[in-house]
């Protein structure tokens, strides 16, 4: 297994433990040079913050850690394409790597509704690879928002 299937497992994990809360289930891992691991799973319904997705989260901790906004030697783990405001945040805070799974068709950031990354004159523009384990992440929302579906139906 190479690195981007084995952190792309432990964010499909972290996107488990949204399921079972009840959360949208996208989960993400930032792993730091110095190998230190941040994880964590979308949360905006138990904190009622609608900026409380998993890659915010894992941006956050990381930032707060270290005592800097600047994550220059980080590569992020998002088992689903991060939306405008997440790709956004990786921008700001200079994430040179991404790594995502699954394709988000209604929201996705880095292709498939925009592509932040065609903006001319940005000082950061981070490598950025889909696809990885996305059959997977894919499957697990579709799960959830078939169940959630069938519930507003009864």
């Amino acid at each position: 297994m190479n690195l981007n299937e084995k952190y792309m497992r432990m964010a499909l994990e972290e996107a488990g433990n949204a399921l079972s809360r009840g959360e949208v289930p996208v989960g993400a891992i930032l792993v730091t040079g110095d190998g230190k691991v941040f994880k964590d799973s979308n949360r905006t319904a138990e904190l009622h913050l609608p900026q409380s997705h998993a890659e915010c989260l894992v941006i956050n901790a990381a930032c707060r850690e270290r005592g800097d906004w600047r994550l220059e030697d980080c590569t992020l783990y998002a088992t689903l394409e991060p939306c405008v405001m997440c790709a956004g945040l990786i921008l700001v805070s200079r994430v040179p790597r991404v790594v995502y799974g699954a394709w988000d068709k209604r929201f996705g950031a880095f292709g498939s509704v925009t592509n932040l990354l065609e903006m001319r004159h940005l000082n950061h523009y981070p490598a950025v690879q889909g696809g990885v384990l996305a059959d997977e992440s894919a499957l697990m929302l579709k799960q959830f928002f078939r169940n959630r579906r069938r519930k507003a139906d009864k």
